[in-house]
């Protein structure tokens, strides 16, 4: 049985590039995922810096375990879609020269009419990068919760393309009213990156809001047992987008999920 990986999200640090890097390692972390946007676009780190990139991680003894596209809009919305592919793109090939195969980008709800427009949309930049990643040799790993993986799974297989994998968050899944451990199973051979977050109901006017690790509703010994199972040989990214102390609750995250983690 594969061990688990495990990763930091770089923006959940709060700190710059290299003092993420430095604090990654001294947590005992084997990987980070950051986004590929400033010094780390694709316009902006040539042969060189490339090159010094992968430097950098190794001498602290690091995977680039993946990279992020932010994008403001979906892949279903027409307005600057073909930017947005190229960016994808890029990063694509950024993410394969850096040792990263998996670019994360974000999945809007999956059409409920394949004839609407948003979902031919959707369905034409999927094929596009599909394509591209089959070519290149790297994956794009869209980040679901919106609908249950059976949903997901049957809609994947509509593409003839070996390159389009998901990010499972189990708090998305949460978020969005489904069982993020009933909701693993099914995605057997698509996951592709994991981002480790929690969540827990927050009372009936609340709902649900996101907490640190190993506070919240998620039964991480199960989920970290079911992803050995499925062999998933990727990295789960420790990530905190809420909260006053997101450097403290990354750590305490780290370690919260070592003790889940096969040694290596």
């Amino acid at each position: 049985m594969k061990p688990l990986k495990i990763g930091i999200v770089v923006e959940s640090m709060q700190l710059s590039l290299r003092q993420a890097i430095e604090s990654a390692a001294r947590m005992g972390a084997r990987g980070i995922q950051v986004d590929a946007t400033g010094d780390l676009a694709p316009d902006a780190l040539g042969a060189t810096g490339r090159r010094e990139f992968r430097n950098l991680l190794r001498s602290f003894d690091l995977e680039l375990a993946a990279l992020n596209v932010p994008v403001r809009r979906g892949l279903d919305v027409a307005a600057d879609l073909q930017p947005r592919l190229e960016r994808v793109r890029k990063t694509m090939q950024l993410g394969f020269d850096l040792g990263a195969r998996r670019v994360v980008v974000a999945c809007p709800k999956l059409p409920e009419d394949a004839a609407a427009p948003r979902a031919q949309l959707m369905r034409e930049s999927l094929l596009a990068l599909g394509g591209y990643g089959d070519r290149v040799g790297s994956f794009v790993a869209l980040e679901i919760g919106y609908d249950p993986a059976e949903k997901v799974r049957e809609y994947l297989a509509g593409f003839d393309v070996g390159s389009l994998k998901v990010t499972y968050d189990p708090a998305n899944f949460l978020l969005h009213g489904h069982d993020p451990l009933a909701n693993l199973m099914p995605l057997e051979g698509l996951v592709s990156h994991v981002h480790a977050r929690d969540a827990r109901s927050a009372g009936v006017s609340r709902g649900l809001q996101e907490v640190p690790l190993g506070a919240g509703d998620i039964d991480w010994m199960a989920l970290t047992a079911t992803l050995q199972v499925l062999e998933f040989d990727g990295f789960l990214t420790v990530e905190r987008e809420q909260g006053e102390h997101k450097l403290a609750d990354v750590a305490n995250g780290v370690k919260f999920l070592q003790r889940f983690v096969l040694p290596v």
